[in-house]
């Protein structure tokens, strides 16, 4: 599966979330570590939510860039 991120610059680095997973975020001192970090942790979100009984939701949300003038 793949869900989608948001990955945000920090005054220390990168935080990311994952706007399907409630809760499930990360933070790295530059994007890639971010990004690397973030996997870990779906998976063990979604790890810990079979543990739990509880079903793993499909990914659903999107991104899009739209042009605006400014």
């Amino acid at each position: 599966m793949k869900y989608l991120i948001i990955l945000e610059p920090t005054e220390t680095g990168y935080s990311a979330y994952s706007p399907d997973l409630e809760g499930c975020v990360a933070a790295g001192e530059d994007r890639d570590e971010t990004i690397a970090l973030m996997r870990e942790a779906i998976a063990f979100h979604l790890e810990g939510m079979a543990a739990e009984g509880y079903p793993i939701p499909a990914p659903q949300c999107e991104s899009a860039y739209i042009e605006v003038d400014a």
